[in-house]
């Protein structure tokens, strides 16, 4: 059988990745509000606002291996022979378009411009890995417009994460225990709905946090339906694993903690990245992930907080570790960071 080529992510400026001249890129998110053009490759474009003054980042997935682009829908990919980078932007007009093109089949009953956006969305990213042989869900990056927000009775993160478990019932796939590492954070008022995903042939194993609910059990105070992802997926590759780690916050058990505290948070946030990290090298015999092999992502929600934020993880990851710090709202207001990581661990004797 064979074993995806190697996965590697760089955050890199927009001149520092054109003067790269990577022949093997298979994805890209920018984040700020520069437009990004990249010829035929995916580029996910993401309104969250670079902290500290920073220049756009982008986010650039590769393979090490020639890869080819192709769309299904709105859906824009690019894939190599084991792993496939995709991304999907829809606006909750075109969701409403959608739903009434197709009589609403697969759309619920006075759902909202959300839900339908997300229902398009997922159906058209499960159609896409379906196509393309790459049916195995690593890691899907979700960014809504006022995701705290109230609109028909209910938050607007509770009806997306209704309408994504519906899509996905829908489209045959799983909806607990077996789903991929996520996240979902707020974007700008007036932008779409943008989903970027990473998948692959072969399928990941699921890595969960002793000290947290799974988040696909939570109780129905979070809302009518439960988020529908895993705390951590590994992904098996020639020589090493790579680790894709969910948005993580201050939440142990399924409570929040620390209201009103970003430091606090954001030390408690690193006990749950901890405890991940020591699951992900005990499911990976050989791994040996540890906080100083992150590259992370860590969301904002008050500018004001970056100094106690960037100090609490500068102090746990080190000086020199790889941070991009993002404005964002969390999927729960009473939290005031969420910090996503990715990683990789050699194994069987390879650094």
């Amino acid at each position: 059988m064979r074993v995806p080529a190697a996965l590697r992510l760089d955050y890199v400026s927009p001149a520092s990745y054109r003067a790269a001249g990577w022949q093997d890129v298979l994805g890209i998110a920018c984040f700020d509000d520069g437009a990004m053009q990249a010829d035929d490759i995916p580029v996910a474009q993401v309104n969250t606002r670079v902290l500290a003054g920073a220049p756009p980042v982008l986010e650039v997935w590769r393979c090490a291996e020639r890869a080819v682009s192709g769309r299904h829908g709105r859906v824009h990919f690019r894939r190599s022979a084991e792993l496939l980078f995709g991304c999907i932007a829809v606006t909750e007009a075109h969701g409403a378009t959608a739903r009434r093109e197709a009589g609403g089949g697969g759309f619920a009953a006075a759902a909202s411009t959300l839900h339908e956006a997300t229902t398009l969305a997922y159906h058209e990213i499960c159609a896409t890995l379906d196509t393309q042989g790459c049916p195995h869900l690593l890691r899907v990056w979700n960014y809504l417009p006022d995701i705290n927000r109230e609109a028909q009775g209910i938050e607007r993160y509770r009806q997306f994460n209704t309408a994504r478990q519906h899509a996905l019932r829908a489209c045959g796939r799983a909806h607990t225990g077996r789903v991929p590492a996520a996240s979902a954070l707020g974007a700008a008022s007036d932008g779409p709905l943008v989903v970027y995903f990473l998948a692959s042939r072969t399928a990941p194993a699921f890595v969960e946090n002793p000290r947290q609910v799974s988040a696909y059990n939570y109780p129905r105070q979070y809302g009518p339906h439960s988020p529908a992802f895993s705390r951590a997926t590994l992904l098996q590759e020639a020589d090493r694993v790579t680790l894709f780690i969910s948005g993580t916050a201050s939440i142990v058990g399924h409570h929040s903690l620390h209201a009103g505290d970003p430091g606090a948070q954001t030390r408690e946030t690193l006990n749950n990245i901890e405890a991940l990290l020591a699951e992900a090298n005990r499911t990976a015999s050989g791994a040996q992930f540890s906080l100083r092999s992150l590259a992370c992502k860590a969301y904002v929600r008050r500018p004001v907080d970056l100094p106690v934020i960037r100090a609490a993880l500068s102090e746990a990851l080190g000086a020199e570790s790889e941070v991009v710090y993002l404005q964002a709202d969390i999927c729960r207001g009473d939290l005031l960071v969420e910090v996503e990581a990715t990683a990789q661990s050699g194994i069987g004797g390879h650094p």
